[in-house]
């Protein structure tokens, strides 16, 4: 029997067998991605239980986005060098036990810990970054359309488990719910992640360090050091996210300062991630035509467009229009970065190099999120925040701009050590 750590014929690329595991991938991220909303959800509830205040019961959250991000880089690592299964396997036993303490936690700062650790860093974190990396080795001809229906499981996850984890809260408690989560991703994930045992051809066999992997062509070249390429795409992730924070963490409050109510802002918030599940499916189909590269300058670009529109226009109707455009435009830009990492990087080394990227982001949110806050407080008015976030796109799109100008220059340089 074939397991993870046989070489898998390249005859499976691109093959239907290639498609169930994109099935496989996308459910694993939709489950696993249950770390990143429970929390959310259940703030209120963990505040109420230890009678702490409001920045006290947000650092599980804080924790679990650090956790997430760093998580990342080792899964990757990890996937990098034994394939995605064992690493998944990790995660969802992890996904199981902090959820479990979680549930039990006598103080916050234990349920904290194991929001950031368990769940965060050990968990979902290999839900993400390393699922994109892994099913961009199974396509070539679609290798954007795939990226984009796996990274839409962070999305679908954001739509399917709030719902079901507060009613779950208001009829069994916070407690029992986390430990109801818990195993439900061990029931279901284990299982799944048998689905992903074979290796990719293009990773080195299991454990070897100097085993030279199957690669379909070499990986194109920017003119630029890998230290270099992999510095500057973290720069334009940070920089793109601390401009998508704008919207998507202040909008809620922006409305409630325009006198719409913060449950008008909780709907555009709805439209914005609906939106944003079309739009990264549309970028990964665009992305099979014309490569990452110039689908992340269109993802940037048109974010920038939304962004300016916020700052004429604030009527009711003209909010959730713009909204909605937002979503639509700027969903394909994270998935575009681990295509990117495919087109430019060895693939025996995709994984750790998007959890770079995807740490990056992550953090960009944060950073965008706490200084629009920052700089409303500072102006009192949410213009001023705006034009901060159109300030982080433009650095954004002068990178991408400026890699793709070298793109056309730089073809035939081979990526420098």
């Amino acid at each position: 029997m074939t397991t993870e750590h046989a070489a898998t014929p390249r005859s499976v690329i691109d093959s239907p067998a290639a498609w169930w595991r994109l099935v496989a991938s996308l459910a694993i991220a939709t489950l696993g991605g249950v770390g990143m909303w429970s929390v959310v959800v259940a703030l209120p509830a963990v505040q109420a239980e230890f009678g702490v205040d409001r920045g006290s019961a947000s650092l599980p959250y804080t924790l679990t986005m650090v956790g997430f991000g760093f998580g990342g880089i080792l899964m990757g690592r990890l996937s990098d060098r034994y394939g995605i299964a064992r690493p998944l396997a990790g995660a969802t036993l992890a996904l199981a036990a902090g959820y479990a303490l979680a549930g039990m936690a006598p103080t916050l700062l234990t349920y904290a810990l194991a929001q950031g650790l368990l769940i965060g860093a050990l968990g979902s974190s290999a839900t993400f970054g390393p699922l994109l990396a892994d099913v961009s080795h199974w396509f070539e001809r679609r290798r954007g359309l795939a990226v984009a229906i796996t990274a839409s499981g962070n999305y679908l996850a954001g739509t399917v488990w709030p719902p079901i984890v507060q009613h779950l809260i208001e009829t069994i408690g916070w407690r029992a719910t986390h430990v109801a989560i818990g195993a439900v991703c061990l029931i279901a994930m284990l299982p799944l992640t048998l689905v992903l045992r074979r290796r990719s051809p293009y990773l080195r066999p299991a454990g070897a360090r100097d085993a030279a992997p199957v690669t379909s062509s070499a990986p194109r070249s920017l003119g630029l050091s890998p230290v270099a390429l992999q510095a500057l795409l973290v720069i334009a992730g940070l920089a793109c996210c601390v401009a998508m924070s704008m919207p998507q963490v202040h909008i809620v409050a922006y409305c409630g300062d325009l006198g719409y109510g913060p449950a008008a802002g909780a709907q555009m918030l709805s439209l914005m991630l609906g939106f944003g599940i079309v739009s990264r499916l549309l970028s990964g189909w665009i992305a099979d035509h014309i490569g990452g590269l110039r689908t992340l300058l269109l993802g940037s670009a048109l974010q920038g467009v939304a962004l300016v529109l916020y700052v004429p226009f604030d009527g009711l109707a003209s909010l959730y229009l713009i909204s909605a455009l937002f979503g639509l435009f700027q969903g394909g830009i994270v998935p575009s970065y681990a295509i990117i990492v495919r087109e430019y990087f060895a693939p025996h080394e995709a994984g750790a190099r998007v959890g770079w990227v995807v740490m990056a982001t992550l953090f960009g949110m944060a950073l965008g999120g706490w200084l629009s806050g920052e700089v409303f407080d500072l102006t009192g008015s949410y213009r001023a925040a705006f034009l901060n976030g159109i300030a982080w796109n433009v650095l954004n799109l002068s990178i991408v701009a400026w890699l793709l100008l070298r793109s056309g220059s730089s073809r035939a340089a081979p990526a420098g050590a």
